[in-house]
């Protein structure tokens, strides 16, 4: 996934931030795991390194997913769509979390009845991945 022309790059329509959206999908068996943000350092950290890094856009830095929480990305292939305006990263998630509630992914909530229904269980307590009480 690495090398040093970053010609690559220069593909990606870039909004007018210089973010495209990721999403990271389990390589395993498709699920989407969660959306993030990438800017163009983190794509290319992302591809050197092997492991998923975004840009958090509250934080407005670089993000290495599971630097707090031990919950890293290993990147098993990059790919952008046909307007070359997203990514789908396919990882493997190390702990088998992805979400900072502590659930397998974000997108843990349906549409019921008119109504946003939990429908998946958190697997750790966040307190314990962040050290927050």
């Amino acid at each position: 996934m690495s090398g040093s022309d970053t010609g690559w790059l220069a593909a990606v329509k870039w909004d007018a931030d210089g973010l495209v959206p990721a999403i990271a999908q389990d390589a395993a068996d498709g699920r989407v795991l969660m959306m993030a943000w990438m800017n163009r350092e983190a794509l290319q950290l992302t591809a050197e390194g092997g492991y998923a890094v975004y840009w958090s856009r509250s934080r407005r830095k670089l993000w290495h997913k599971g630097e707090e929480s031990g919950n890293r990305q290993q990147v098993r292939e990059i790919r952008l769509d046909c307007d070359n305006d997203v990514i789908i990263l396919q990882i493997e998630q190390i702990g088998g979390i992805a979400c900072h509630t502590g659930r397998r992914s974000c997108f843990f909530q349906r549409l019921e009845d008119g109504e946003w229904k939990t429908v998946e269980p958190v697997l750790k307590n966040p307190s314990e991945m962040y050290g927050k009480g």
